[in-house]
Order: C-alpha cells, then sequence, then structure tokens
C-alpha cells in the first residue's frame, strides 16, 4: 500500500509552492552576492560569474516550478520533475567546484582580510571591479567560518533540491492517480 502523505512537511501543492519559494529567494540572494563580491572570494575571472549563473539558473527553474504548481498543470510539472535531476547534478557539481576551490584560495582570502579588505593582489592586476567593496562580514567571520559557511550552504541547498524533485514527483503521481478514480461524472456510475 502506497503512503499519500509519506516525507510530506505541508501540504502537497501549497508545501511545494513554498518550498519552490523558498529556493527561489535563498538562490536569488547567493546568484546576486556571487555577482556582486564573487571576485573577492574567487579568482579567475568567469568562475564568480559562471556560479552566480547557475544560482540564478535555479532561481528561474523555481520559478517556472511555482507557476506549474499554481496553475495545477501536469504537462508543466512533469517537465519540472524532469528538469530538477539535472539541476541537482549541476548543483552538485557546482558545490565540489566550489568547496575546492575556496580551499585553493584560503590564502588569498586572508590577503585580501589583512591588507584591509582589498582585492588580492593578482585579480587587481587583472583589472577585476572592485566596484564594491569586499564585505567586511567574511573578514569579521574569518575564513575558516566563510569555508564552513559555503559548505553547509551548499549542502543545504542540495537537499532543498532534492526535496523539491520528490514534491513534484509526488505531486505528479497524486494528479495521476487522481485523474484515474471514477467518480459520478465522466467514467463513474452516471456515465
Amino acid at each position: 500500500m502506497w503512503c499519500d502523505n509519506c516525507l510530506l512537511i505541508l501540504p502537497l501543492r501549497a508545501g511545494a509552492i513554498a518550498w519552490a519559494v523558498a529556493i527561489f529567494l535563498y538562490s536569488l540572494g547567493g546568484g546576486l552576492f556571487l555577482l556582486e563580491y564573487g571576485q573577492y572570494l574567487f579568482f579567475n575571472y568567469p568562475e564568480w560569474q559562471i556560479y552566480g549563473g547557475i544560482g540564478m539558473g535555479i532561481m528561474g527553474v523555481a520559478a517556472i516550478t511555482i507557476g506549474a504548481l499554481s496553475v495545477r498543470s501536469y504537462v508543466f510539472a512533469r517537465a519540472m520533475q524532469f528538469i530538477w535531476p539535472f539541476v541537482i547534478v549541476v548543483s552538485a557539481i557546482r558545490a565540489i567546484i566550489m568547496i575546492v576551490e575556496l580551499e585553493r584560495g584560503k590564502d588569498n582570502i586572508q590577503w585580501e582580510c589583512d591588507n584591509g579588505a582589498t582585492l588580492y593582489w593578482e585579480s587587481a592586476a587583472k583589472n577585476y571591479s572592485t566596484s564594491p567593496a569586499m564585505p567586511t562580514e567574511i573578514c569579521i567571520i574569518g575564513v575558516n567560518g566563510t569555508n564552513t559557511a559555503f559548505i553547509v550552504g551548499l549542502l543545504i541547498d542540495l537537499v532543498f533540491q532534492i526535496y523539491m524533485f520528490f514534491l513534484v514527483w509526488r505531486f505528479c503521481v497524486r494528479t495521476v492517480k487522481y485523474s484515474g478514480m471514477k467518480g459520478p461524472y465522466g467514467n463513474g456510475y452516471y456515465a
């Protein structure tokens, strides 16, 4: 016997919409943070823009998922059920690369903090933008704290995305199950 409400934290459709809104909001914040301040944490030119762009892409997939669940569209929900595994794989690869690059650039980030939160000298020589100043919170927390925050944030992001995939899959299964039920209309006893 299949359990319709197993592993559901909130009611299915409304809960899935709320979950997608949470993913939308933190992906927006994380993507904008990386696009604005990424040059202080990652030291190869397009790297922080790629990571920020992936965050914005995840935000877009979450927005489409919100729309698909809002209109109760099986076709759009099924498309999102197909897309979320790819998003999860790309996010996992991004998380691994970001963690490795943060670990590799620890000394450079520490140099930035020790020198008045300025851009690392090699990055400055390559004319990377310094228009938004480095957030002083990174230096207050420290390099190890920043690395830990990124690692925990990236792992939570992956867990949220896996659960979002589960919710979309559950919605599709429930939609198929209920559309096949007999009732007073269509294929029911009045037909």
